[in-house]
């Protein structure tokens, strides 16, 4: 989509520079665990022992090649297995039924709470840039301003965005003004709070100095794009003078 002026928004990654992230490594003990529930289905004692003695005499001829031998603990995990479905079913008499073993339907409970955890992970995560991708198109789109409502989350969006092009600049502004008026999700102390600990120190200047420019009655409505640019180049400084400029306020106030 083109906009009037020829700008094209553009996706923001679901997780910015999580492309190259390596994968889950692969449980080989799991996979051993699984494989020997599957092979012991349906069996008896006495066949899940001679399950067990195969598996045991593979181990120790696996043992003469290292290849094979070096296989992630699956081998060790098999026969851990092997050995728990023979005293298992010495106790119950069989037939084996992972069904019904409650060790096997605990780990399943697991690995689903997990995969939740993951799923709904995953979720904030696409909300998160779904958040970074509108901020940036108002921002593209010169419609980024106080009517735009700070929201929760706002932050760990913003976080999605370093260096990511030119319009990040008048994102920031927008989190400064959104935070020095303090309106939307910054009406909350907490947030706000939160927020010194989340956001750039640049946008934390911004913020800082337009609100000491409200308190001296200087008209800040717009025309002061001079405070984003001091607050990237020296944060620092941008802060001192917003301290300064709310000391002579107070001292002003005082003697009035």
């Amino acid at each position: 989509m083109n906009t009037s002026d020829g700008w094209r928004p553009r996706r923001v990654p679901e997780a910015r520079g999580r492309a190259g992230t390596p994968r889950t490594p692969v449980d080989y003990a799991k996979v051993g665990r699984s494989s020997v529930r599957r092979r012991a289905r349906g069996m008896t004692h006495g066949e899940a022992v001679a399950g067990l003695e195969a598996a045991e005499q593979q181990a120790h001829l696996d043992r003469r090649d290292e290849s094979a031998f070096d296989d992630g603990g699956r081998r060790t995990a098999e026969l851990a297995e092997w050995q728990r479905v023979v005293q298992l079913l010495a106790a119950t008499g069989g037939p084996y039924d992972p069904d019904g073993d409650v060790v096997v339907q605990e780990e399943l409970a697991d690995d689903r709470r997990r995969e939740e955890a993951e799923q709904q992970r995953r979720q904030e995560q696409q909300q998160l840039a779904d958040r970074a991708d509108e901020l940036l198109a108002l921002a593209g789109t010169g419609r980024l301003d106080r009517t735009v409502a700070s929201r929760p989350g706002d932050e760990a969006a913003r976080a999605l965005l370093d260096d990511y092009d030119d319009r990040v600049p008048a994102v920031d502004d927008w989190f400064g003004q959104a935070l020095a008026d303090r309106t939307g999700h910054y009406a909350d102390p907490t947030a706000r709070a939160a927020a010194v600990d989340s956001l750039p120190a640049s946008v934390r200047a911004r913020a800082a100095l337009l609100a000491a420019l409200a308190r001296t009655g200087a008209p800040v409505d717009g025309g002061l794009e001079f405070v984003g640019r001091l607050a990237q180049a020296d944060s620092d400084a941008t802060t001192a003078l917003a301290a300064w400029l709310e000391n002579a306020a107070a001292v002003k106030g005082g003697t009035s």
